[in-house]
């Protein structure tokens, strides 16, 4: 009898303990009581008997819980990056059970008249990758050109480049293969894997970027993921109006200057139920070339979109999201420049048209299930100026273009994803699974009339025409599936470990993608963080690429010195190579530090190694199976598509960040990356460059980067100073000879050094009770000059002529931002 009394004694001491356990639980939310998923939560108490400081992160329900030593009154802080931080929120608990609820506002445009704290730059533990992010509220301050435009804000982002067109890259990877999605449905362009849709940045809520080794959930992007996050309406009617004035610019001439009128509203549908957004941008472009004759030497566009989003609660843990966007551009004469005419510019016209509906179930348990669709169509159209032969020379440009075409696009795609209930074995473990599936469509009609290029003298040496009806269609499906595991196995050590699998029908290959994640802050150095990682990755398998063998041939004839031809047309073929092709595969490894420093500095450094294999590329068959052989002057060619590519990328970055009161902050950045490839030139139908030594730099490569902007306070109330900075080594490029072949080593000459300084002023003010935010600057302050284009023909009178850039210019903005 004695372990009954033994037990009994044991039960008498327990039970009251048990009973009298202080337990907090609570949920993290915004507004509209969407869960904040990964917000840091931290109880803390220094006054009285009880001195501790515990943390949690929400799951994916916004869920937390924490077992307190006592009851008594305690201090709650909230960390969510893009999010107003909570801090020294004070909570009494009694014994037992209590709950809370937290409610995060998102970072957006305040008006002077609101106190907000500034975000804390706390280290998050069960993070494995940096975090790179661009709110609403520093889509709105830093002062990148054209800030209408989505695309141009990425460059401040560290990590993402921008080329000379316009083009965007992550992490020294193509357009292509980067990952595009808006709120969570893939948003690129389904030919072309590019980034093509625009935005008004009123509508977006956040810019996520990814690079590295990339959670399972993403895939069919090796270079890493831009999501963007746009935002619903909350029970207070929000409504702002930017740039609804024309401006008037001197060049060469009173013009009305580029014009970006923008309209944005949301408000409540049903109060406390139901939300809408709508933003409408709309732009205006005037460009003039200086070196061009006056009547020649301008050209301009209209561009407008529209992004309506709902959100309807339809129960407090059943969510419904949809959304529809519309875009449309007309843009005469496009291609105007230095070296390009009127005569040999193209008429172009695109639309698109994307929607999509998202259900969002909370089950309890920290258990989510969200299931969606979404319809992307896209319309493009190109007009020559004429049928006259486009003619290439040393000296730039003459004829019309050779292309007019008519192409459509579309993808479908459904999606599912559950965060399943967390569980504990050897620490906690929160499991996401889910599946993706899409279906793709490309049609085209092209009719192509030639060109032709001559030398210095007008003596013809290459001509190239085109054979075959240029009119077909393409179609593939892909489906994905992914599963993991965000393993918490001390409250400083977290390990995540992901498994992808991708098919396609074209490729007809299943993939399997691991990857895995470890991030560490060590007892007694709470504001460090360590970090490391490793994954697999592939790309989407591009329409564009496995359609070349569809489209027309091009029937090539050369020249002698006397302008005679050599001979007949050689016959120049597309085709795909091995009829088993698989799927390239990228390998990437990471590893960082950061660290929380003394007046809410934070820095971080990272290095970054990806070695791509089996790329895609086309080779000339004739030549060997090596792509990086050369091309035989004259006669027939075969161009196979194989999996010959190799990529490599390296980087080693720098930054640091700091949150200054009242929303201010700055960041400075130094990246040191190469980018290289031995298929560097994309060689296609409609640009038969010859190339003897495809390996080299990619025309993005920028070895050396430094990256600074910021929104400071100044000595006057109300008046605040936004800057952008960016040094950079110039971009690399080609030079070829009077056949347009690639001469030396492909890349093998750079632009001059970059270097752009925005600096403006912004003044927040009430007139007549209405809030306007006025703001005045120059863009490239310094006039330096940034050419993008160049005349790389070698032996004419303006080879190595640079043209182009953005030169010095008054910014003005005004914003109109509703009642007081």
């Amino acid at each position: 009898m004695v372990w009954v009394w033994l037990l009994g004694a044991w039960l008498a001491v327990v039970l009251p303990a048990a009973a009298a356990e202080t337990r907090l639980a609570g949920r993290v939310t915004n507004e509209n009581n969407v869960p904040v998923p990964d917000a840091r939560v931290v109880v803390h108490s220094d006054a009285g008997v009880v001195r501790l400081r515990l943390e949690a992160v929400a799951d994916p329900g916004g869920a937390f819980r924490f077992r307190l030593p006592a009851a008594g009154t305690y201090l709650l802080d909230v960390v969510k990056e893009g999010y107003f931080a909570i801090e020294g929120r004070p909570v009494y608990l009694t014994e037992g059970d209590n709950e809370v609820a937290l409610t995060l506002a998102p970072r957006r445009e305040v008006f002077e008249s609101v106190e907000v704290s500034a975000a804390a730059t706390g280290l998050d533990p069960t993070r494995t990758e940096p975090e790179r992010q661009l709110d609403n509220k520093q889509l709105m301050e830093i002062p990148y050109p054209s800030t209408n435009t989505l695309r141009n804000a990425l460059r401040a982002v560290p990590g993402v480049v921008q080329d000379s067109r316009g083009g965007v890259h992550v992490q020294g990877g193509a357009e292509d293969q980067t990952l595009y999605t808006l709120d969570g449905f893939t948003i690129s362009d389904p030919l072309t894997g590019r980034f093509e849709t625009r935005l008004g940045v009123e509508a977006v809520e956040s810019l996520e970027v990814l690079g590295g080794r990339l959670p399972a959930e993403y895939g069919k992007g090796s270079a890493g993921v831009l999501a963007i996050h746009t935002a619903t309406g909350e029970d207070k009617l929000h409504y702002s109006a930017t740039n609804f004035f024309p401006g008037i610019e001197n060049r060469k001439g009173l013009v009305i200057g580029d014009w970006t009128p923008r309209l944005s509203l949301s408000g409540p549908i049903r109060r406390g139920r139901a939300w809408f957004s709508d933003t409408l941008d709309t732009q205006y472009t005037q460009h003039v070339v200086d070196e061009l004759p006056a009547g020649q030497d301008r050209t301009s566009s209209w561009r407008w979109n529209n992004l309506l989003r709902n959100q309807v609660n339809l129960t407090p843990s059943n969510i419904l999201y949809t959304s529809f966007l519309a875009s449309y551009w007309s843009a005469p004469r496009t291609g105007l420049g230095l070296f390009s005419p009127l005569e040999t510019t193209v008429d172009r016209r695109s639309r698109q048209w994307f929607t999509s509906v998202k259900d969002q179930l909370y089950l309890g348990h920290g258990m989510l299930l969200e299931v969606g669709l979404a319809a992307n169509r896209t319309f493009g159209r190109e007009i020559p100026q004429g049928e006259n032969l486009y003619i290439l020379t040393p000296e730039g440009e003459r004829g019309n273009y050779f292309a007019d075409a008519t192409r459509k696009s579309s993808r479908d795609q459904f999606l599912a994803n559950a965060f399943l209930p967390a569980f504990t074995f050897l620490g906690s473990h929160h499991v996401k699974v889910g599946v993706d599936l899409d279906r793709l469509e490309y049609w085209q009609s092209v009719r192509r009339t030639g060109f032709e290029y001559q030398s210095a003298d007008s003596t013809p040496v290459r001509r190239v025409e085109f054979g075959g009806p240029g009119q077909f269609a393409r179609r593939n499906a892909e489906a994905s599936s992914y599963i993991q595991d965000s393993w918490r196995l001390r409250p400083r050590l977290s390990l995540e470990i992901g498994f992808r699998q991708d098919w396609d029908r074209i490729l007809r290959d299943w993939t399997f993608s691991p990857r895995v994640g470890v991030a560490w802050s060590p007892v007694g150095l709470e504001n460090t963080k360590l970090s490391a990682g490793w994954g697999v990755a592939r790309d989407a398998t591009n329409l564009r690429v496995f359609s070349r063998p569809l489209d027309q041939y091009l029937l090539t004839t050369y020249y002698q010195a006397d302008g005679q031809p050599q001979g007949a047309p050689g016959v120049s073929l597309y085709t795909i190579g091995s009829p088993r092709l698989h799927a390239p595969r990228y390998e990437t490894w990471t590893c960082g530090l950061e660290q929380r420093l003394p007046a809410n500095l934070h820095a971080s450094l990272g290095y970054l190694r990806k070695r791509g294999h089996g790329g895609f590329t086309y080779f000339n068959a004739l030549g060997g199976g090596d792509p990086s052989q050369g091309l035989p002057p004259a006669g027939p060619q075969t161009y196979s598509l194989g999996n010959y590519r190799r990529d490599a990328y390296d980087s080693f970055e720098i930054t640091v960040r700091q949150p200054i009161r009242k929303q201010y902050e700055w960041l400075v950045s130094y990246a040191r990356s190469r980018a290289f490839s031995n298929a560097v030139i994309d060689v296609s139908v409609d640009d038969p460059l010859m190339v003897s030594d495809n390996i080299g730099r990619m025309p993005w490569d920028s070895p050396n980067r430094l990256l600074s902007w910021g929104y400071l306070p100044t000595f006057w109330k109300n008046w605040a100073l936004a800057y952008l900075a960016e040094v950079r080594n110039g971009y690399p490029f080609s030079l070829q000879d009077q056949e347009g072949r690639v001469v030396g080593e492909v890349n093998s000459v750079r632009f001059p050094m970059f270097f752009e300084l925005n600096l403006h002023v912004e003044r927040r003010m009430v007139f007549r009770r209405q809030k306007w935010a006025l703001r005045g600057g120059f863009n490239n302050l310094t006039n330096h000059k940034n050419p993008n284009v160049v005349n790389n023909v070698i032996g004419g009178p303006t080879f190595m002529t640079y043209g182009g850039g953005q030169s010095r210019a008054l910014n003005f903005r005004i914003r109109w931002l509703g009642k007081m």
